[in-house]
């Protein structure tokens, strides 16, 4: 992976030694001084409630919906202040937070989030995914005081990365798909989804759109003539909770069939949540990690 850069933490004393302190932290928008440490805080973004969780921080606040089992749990004592998508202002505003992080689908509330309370936007731009989420633990590790815990779980991720990139080594092209019912997207180098081919080492078996959000369209006939020695599946549907059709029953076809990867069957689906939805959290993107490593492991 890529070096995450040099980041610096820095301490702004305010006052004496106490309560007024701030910390300068880099944000999606640039850097943004936060009074420390917050002790209420409301989170909306999925990746944030996820690497919070995996560093113990307490979340006071946060969206009626977390769409990961593993993050049910987090929901007992406390608030609902929304959506991931619409911020409850009243429900915030009862809660009293000292801080609110949004990141991706809540980031377009940021300006009436602040009307409550101090916010920040924590959304990944997407362009080294790895890395920021690197970023992203080491800044809520100072932010909240759990620096150790942030060099643990960055230690993890950096050995789960390089397990990951060792079993994928010569183990043929992949193709990225993500299965919205009956249709099909695909993703290459320089998507969202391209920290697979530029952090892990797996050649790309065809060339798309790199701006495309949602991924560039794609037929059967275009899978069948990348002909990938792998399939790397986000099924959508699974990842937000939308009944119809999965993945596997979209892919169950001929086209797809005479590919290497169905031949072999080399199609990887991937935990559709954590890799969509959670995209940058620390405990999601290792699950993601040990998904990938069992299957390429597996092949010849």
């Amino acid at each position: 992976m890529r070096a995450v850069g040099a980041f610096i933490v820095s301490l702004l004393l305010l006052g004496p030694v106490g309560p007024a302190r701030a910390l300068e932290i880099q944000t999606a928008l640039g850097p943004v001084s936060i009074a420390v440490p917050p002790r209420t805080i409301a989170v909306f973004d999925l990746a944030a409630v996820d690497t919070l969780a995996a560093l113990g921080v307490k979340q006071q606040g946060l969206p009626s919906n977390l769409y990961l089992a593993e993050l049910a749990p987090l929901q007992k004592g406390a608030a609902k202040v929304g959506t991931l998508f619409e911020p409850d202002l009243e429900a915030l505003s009862a809660l009293g937070p000292d801080l609110i992080i949004l990141g991706g689908r809540s980031s377009p509330h940021l300006a009436s989030v602040r009307r409550v309370a101090p916010a920040i936007d924590m959304s990944f731009s997407g362009s080294d995914l790895l890395a920021e989420a690197k970023l992203r633990l080491t800044t809520y590790g100072a932010l909240f005081g759990k620096e150790a815990a942030a060099t643990a779980l960055a230690r993890e991720l950096d050995q789960a990365i390089a397990a990951t990139r060792a079993a994928a080594q010569g183990k043929g092209r992949a193709l990225i798909l993500m299965a919205n019912g009956p249709k099909i997207s695909a993703y290459g180098p320089g998507s969202r989804f391209g920290w697979l081919h530029s952090e892990l080492g797996v050649p790309a078996a065809a060339e798309t759109s790199a701006t495309a959000v949602h991924g560039e369209i794609v037929s059967f006939e275009f899978v069948r003539k990348a002909d990938p020695d792998w399939l790397i599946v986000l099924d959508r549907s699974a990842a937000i909770g939308e009944a119809g059709g999965g993945a596997q029953a979209t892919l169950a076809n001929d086209l797809v069939a005479q590919t290497k990867a169905g031949q072999r069957g080399q199609i990887l689906y991937l935990p559709p949540a954590d890799f969509y939805i959670a995209a940058g959290g620390i405990s999601a993107t290792l699950r993601v990690l040990a998904s990938l490593k069992a299957g390429f492991a597996a092949a010849p």
